[in-house]
């Protein structure tokens, strides 16, 4: 078999979000991309002429392959296996060994990780993104047949009220114009937000400062603190929703709070910048991540599956908007909110893109 003739390393693993490294006959590392990086927690300044062995760490049969795959150059792959890194860290991958060959500088191999974790979290995402696009769908259409009777009903009580000289029975007909007005706002809500999106160059923690003032104001007994990421740039995005979005969800943290008996109110602000990060089916160069953490009852595993759906929520007094808008405004800007949940731990995830200027990456 012919091994692949490549110009140079970089050549193959510019642009691939799976974790690649190229390694040497002598199972030296030549170089990795970010993404293997990110993976086996190390630059590729720092791992550049050490032996695999170094940072995939007692797995004799994984050596014994590659060898084998040096001289035969008979490329493989292998499913849901795990290895260990040089971290102690045990990891779940599927990984695919090609053998390469550079011009003049003799025999490669090129090794492509795919975390199982990451592809779980993958299918994951691209799930809660499919079924917020049905059920809104689904909404419109709901909406759009309620509003017809809806509006017949209100336009038939004020011509009612015309033909009355009686005040006391005009209230009735105001019951019914009013109601009729909150059902279809209601509708609107459920439907979700119209407005375009006016975005700017913003600032995340000058956003999160000011929710966090807003809600301490609002509950003296919740502890709120931080834990802000300073490298993170600035995020092009419309103000005003993203003070919704992280409002939205910090106020149901502090309704699972209240709803927990003789606990201690603990709300958390964190940020990070992210690298490679896939949000559905898109990768994203950078990603400003927002935890929102609380010490709450969490989120029941009957709501977990269906708690970004309208008028779904755990609470008798909650609406079952908040989430779901919230959910609408960060997909307006190309990002995604996600969440893991366990009592006393609750944890909300908002993932925008950085540097994304009229929905494409500058």
């Amino acid at each position: 078999m012919v091994a692949t003739e490549y110009n140079s390393p970089q050549t193959i693993i510019d642009n691939l979000h799976s974790a690649v490294i190229v390694i040497g006959d002598n199972l030296q590392v030549v170089c990795m991309n970010p993404a293997a990086e990110m993976l086996f927690h190390i630059s590729n300044i720092r791992a550049v002429k050490k032996n695999i062995r170094e940072l995939i760490i007692n797995e004799h049969e994984f050596y014994d392959r590659l060898e084998r795959s040096i001289i035969s150059s008979h490329p493989y792959t292998v499913y849901e296996d795990q290895i260990r890194i040089h971290n102690h860290q045990s990891i779940d991958v599927d990984y695919s060994v090609s053998p390469i060959q550079y011009l003049s500088e003799g025999k490669f191999l090129l090794l492509e990780f795919i975390r199982l974790k990451t592809q779980q979290k993958i299918s994951h995402e691209e799930s809660i993104l499919s079924q917020f696009e049905a059920s809104k769908s689904l909404l419109r259409g709901l909406a759009h047949e309620i509003k017809n009777p809806l509006g017949g009903i209100r336009g038939a009580a004020q011509l009612l009220e015309r033909e009355l000289d009686n005040d006391d029975i005009k209230q009735y007909t105001q019951i019914i114009i009013n109601e009729a007005d909150r059902l279809k706002n209601l509708l609107d809500r459920m439907v979700g937000p119209k407005d375009i999106p006016t975005k700017s160059d913003v600032n995340i923690h000058k956003i999160l400062e000011h929710v966090r003032q807003l809600v301490l104001a609002e509950n003296e007994k919740i502890k709120l603190t931080v834990d802000y990421d300073p490298s993170i740039p600035e995020l092009h995005a419309d103000e005003s929703m993203m003070i919704q979005v992280i409002l939205n969800i910090t106020r149901n943290a502090v309704t699972a709070i209240n709803s927990s008996n003789n606990i201690e109110g603990k709300i958390k602000f964190k940020t990070r910048a992210q690298r490679n990060c896939k949000i559905g089916s898109h990768t994203y160069p950078l990603v400003a991540r927002i935890d929102i953490e609380d010490n709450g009852a969490g989120v029941t595993e009957a709501l977990q599956e269906k708690i970004f759906m309208p008028m779904i929520t755990g609470h008798a007094e909650g609406t079952g908007l908040g989430l779901p808008i919230a959910q609408s405004l960060v997909q307006q800007h190309n990002g995604l909110i996600e969440f893991t949940s366990e009592p006393g731990k609750t944890i909300f995830t908002i993932l925008i893109p950085i540097n994304i200027h009229n929905g494409a990456e500058s």
